[in-house]
């Protein structure tokens, strides 16, 4: 297939732009996707761009009120949702392309197509053309249009803008996990994750290495988080409990003494374990409570079976809903009374507990915190001052705990007495790259 057989013509009546309503609306998306499949292979960028402008848009000013515009005459009859689907299938096909070629710059001249001026309606617009136009629009004011727009930002103007910017990692997570997206934009999407994600650790480990030294240049690298000089104290603090009684090694003794348990059993121990190491027990006791209370509920008429590996997943997974949001849509009471009352660290630790026992609960974890970025992105940064601390220290405890970078804290001073309060300041971290064995 060459790019003329699908550009906007009229002329060739066997082309997926012919006016025939009786075109099959699958064979006519597939040949859609084929076609861009093969020229975003072979035409520069440009010329992609021009052919998918003319394809979708060009034909909608066409001055002929007889001719239904282009591709249009395939969706018509009812299918609106069909011609979002074909084009969000056909943005992803060039997006993942140009993402693997490095040629993101072109993204957000893809993404601007939607913002065109001709798009706007005008007055003497024929009816099937101010059809296809308030299509468009509406296609420009969606979800699916916001998820693509993320695809063109950089990573270093994820920090400008709304606060909720600088965790598109997270956004795409929940993109790439939803099976109702073709599969390009679930690739690109789990690509781009990662890859934003590789970005943080990599300046998270420098700036704590130019932190530490008097030497290093101030400009270079800097702190990926927002939490400022607070960030290094809190990687120490972090780090700190490594060792015998790091939480590493406590999830290690769970999984092997959990073995064998019943529902039931399993459930009351994942609640000490989880909550154990909290600190001013006291404080926290009202929620603990509560948790124990909901998760005892769950799945009740289950206890007495013996725990499997797909329980053992469920059983996690429910209890980052507790955590975290239990709709996908709003804040879960426990995350609401968690955050409201200054205890961002105690939760991302037990939600890092929850990882450290069961690895494959990570996704649907990250999908959460894009439910929460979600609901609590219509609020300003100030009024979001609790999540948004709370995402800052997950960032930074997982990038120490559950990634491959390995962080370890080395005394530098030897403090002058026994009973002298534990300084953090005389202590440095050191950060190297995990190697598999």
């Amino acid at each position: 297939m060459t790019a003329n057989r699908l550009s906007i013509s009229q002329e060739n009546p066997h082309c997926v732009t012919s006016n025939s309503r009786q075109l099959d609306v699958q064979t006519a998306q597939e040949e859609i996707y084929s076609f861009f499949v093969e020229i975003v292979n072979k035409l520069p960028p440009e010329d992609v761009l021009r052919e998918f402008k003319g394809l979708f848009i060009d034909g909608l000013d066409s001055e002929d009120s007889d001719s239904i515009p282009g591709i249009y005459s395939v969706f018509l009859d009812e299918n609106e949702e069909e011609l979002y689907n074909t084009i969000k299938r056909c943005c992803y096909i060039i997006i993942n392309n140009w993402k693997t070629n490095r040629k993101d710059k072109y993204i957000q001249d893809l993404v601007n197509l939607f913002v065109h001026e001709n798009l706007k309606i005008k007055d003497d617009n024929p009816p099937l053309v101010k059809t296809c136009k308030i299509w468009l629009e509406k296609f420009a004011n969606s979800k699916d249009y916001k998820d693509l727009k993320l695809f063109a930002t950089k990573y270093e103007e994820s920090f400008k803008g709304h606060w909720a910017n600088r965790y598109t990692s997270y956004l795409l997570i929940d993109q790439s996990v939803n099976n109702k997206n073709p599969k390009e934009q679930q690739e690109a999407a789990r690509r781009l994750s990662k890859q934003i994600k590789d970005k943080f650790k990599f300046e998270l480990a420098m700036y704590i290495a130019r932190s530490q030294s008097a030497v290093s240049s101030t400009t270079r690298y800097k702190n990926p988080s927002i939490l400022g000089d607070q960030a290094l104290r809190l990687i120490k603090a972090i780090v700190l409990k490594k060792g015998v009684f790091s939480h590493d090694n406590i999830a290690h003794i769970f999984i092997k003494q959990t073995e064998n348990q019943t529902l039931k059993e399993f459930k009351t121990n994942l609640e000490k374990y989880l909550f154990f190491s909290v600190e001013n027990q006291e404080l926290v006791a009202n929620w603990r409570q509560q948790f124990a209370h909901s998760l005892s509920l769950w799945k009740a008429d289950h206890n007495q079976e013996i725990i499997t590996k797909e329980f053992f997943l469920r059983t996690c997974n429910r209890v980052i809903d507790y955590l975290t949001t239990e709709n996908a849509k709003e804040p879960s009471q426990l995350f609401i009374s968690l955050i409201g009352q200054g205890h961002a660290l105690t939760l991302v630790i037990i939600l890092l507990k929850v990882i450290l026992i069961c690895r494959n609960s990570r996704r649907h974890l990250e999908t959460r915190i894009a439910h929460l970025i979600r609901y609590y992105e219509k609020y300003s940064e100030e009024e979001c001052k609790g999540v948004i601390n709370f995402i800052e220290i997950f960032n930074i405890t997982f990038a120490i705990y559950a990634e491959n970078v390995e962080y370890n804290l080395i005394k530098m001073e030897e403090q002058q007495s026994s009973d002298q309060q534990f300084n953090l300041d005389s202590y440095r971290v050191f950060s190297q790259m995990k190697v598999d064995r």
